[in-house]
């Protein structure tokens, strides 16, 4: 999708910032700006959280994008918990100050969806991507290899919103979902993927390369 079309602020946020800034017009007509004062901090705290940015997309065929803003808590080499193969993960975490509009990492098919309800661990600790709620996509790539990125929420994250079903043909960067207030995504890669951001990094999703699909 081209950048222009992406919304400044995510649907998922509309009915939230309507409560909120009505909330605080009809304080501020009753008791002034003062009274409305917190409610006005409200309405932008709000609004930053359900931002949503364009970005543009790498084109390079192999890239791997990010699919969340955050920080990069782990990369290493794990069993897939959903395929059951060795493979290589990046995770990264999202406070309530990242965009959390959530991008595909790949082009291709998704070949399956696992949904799992659970805990709402700390989304940084690692047993949250084991324990935690949790929204898990399988995509193949045009030529056959196998991505699974999940969506897991975080100690005050209550709902993951993913817009895709199996047998759906993804573009990278796309924008596939969303989680409310705080959470983490994971993706499994191949083990011969190569890793393009290390522990700590601040990520742009969509825009921004995670790894590379090595030939």
């Amino acid at each position: 999708m081209e950048p222009s079309k992406y919304p400044l602020l995510a649907r998922e946020g509309w009915g939230h910032i309507g409560y909120a800034l009505s909330a605080a017009l009809a304080v501020n007509w009753i008791g002034g700006f003062w009274w409305a004062l917190p409610l006005w901090l409200i309405v932008a705290f709000v609004l930053q959280f359900f931002r949503d940015p364009p970005r543009v997309i790498p084109a390079d065929p192999n890239a791997v994008v990010c699919p969340a803003d955050g920080q990069v808590i782990a990369v290493d080499e794990v069993e897939d918990p959903y395929l059951k193969r060795p493979a290589r993960r990046i995770s990264i975490f999202m406070n309530v100050f990242n965009v959390h509009s959530n991008r595909m990492p790949v082009a291709g098919t998704v070949k399956e969806r696992w949904y799992h309800k659970g805990s709402f661990f700390n989304a940084a600790l690692d047993k949250a991507a084991r324990e935690n709620e949790r929204n898990a996509l399988w995509i193949k790539t045009e030529d056959g290899r196998d991505v699974v990125v999940v969506q897991v929420a975080g100690l005050i994250a209550r709902r993951i919103l993913c817009y895709v079903l199996p047998g759906a043909t993804v573009s990278r960067g796309e924008r596939y979902g969303f989680i409310r207030f705080g959470s983490r995504v994971d993706i499994y890669l191949p083990l011969e993927s190569k890793p393009a951001v290390s522990l700590g990094d601040k990520t742009r999703g969509g825009s921004q390369i995670a790894a590379h699909l090595l030939q």
